[in-house]
């Protein structure tokens, strides 16, 4: 039997930060048809605190962006269980979509969003291989750095 994905984040040491739920109207999470897709979710600590802030290429490293990027994929695993309960109904994980606070010449989008991508497949193993868009923005809310959406499917 395989662990469960409660069980994972704790032999990785991960903690979930949050939840940090969007304004209203808006959901964090929204399910339908077996599918369940998060808000953007920025890079928030367990503090609530952006981690990283800026824009990559000027003011943020690569490396710092690609921390960001896993600290989005911990936020929307968050919501995902607020909303659902428990992060065991996620099936597999379908796509990701990252935003990236870019300078003019930035191109280093994939490098960053690479944070999330490993993080979502360090916890899920094969379950969290993914499609993946990352888009390079002038701004973010916030003055986020990066920001991600995750879409999940889940277990009947």
């Amino acid at each position: 039997m395989h662990p469960s994905i409660g069980q994972r984040l704790d032999e990785l040491g991960l903690v979930l930060p949050g939840p940090y739920p969007p304004h209203d109207p808006l959901d964090a999470v929204v399910s339908h048809h077996g599918r369940a897709r998060t808000s953007g979710q920025l890079p928030r600590d367990h503090d609530g605190q952006l981690v990283h802030p800026g824009v990559l290429g000027a003011d943020v490293t690569v490396e710092q962006g690609a921390e960001a990027a896993r600290w989005c994929a911990l936020n929307a695993l968050s919501v995902l269980r607020a909303a659902l309960g428990e992060v065991d109904r996620v099936e597999r994980v379908l796509t990701v979509l990252g935003f990236v606070a870019s300078a003019p010449g930035f191109v280093a989008q994939p490098a960053v969003v690479d944070g999330a991508s490993r993080l979502l497949h360090d916890v899920f193993g094969d379950a969290g291989r993914h499609s993946r868009s990352a888009v390079g923005v002038a701004a973010l809310p916030r003055g986020g750095a990066v920001e991600s959406e995750v879409e999940v499917g889940l277990r009947a």
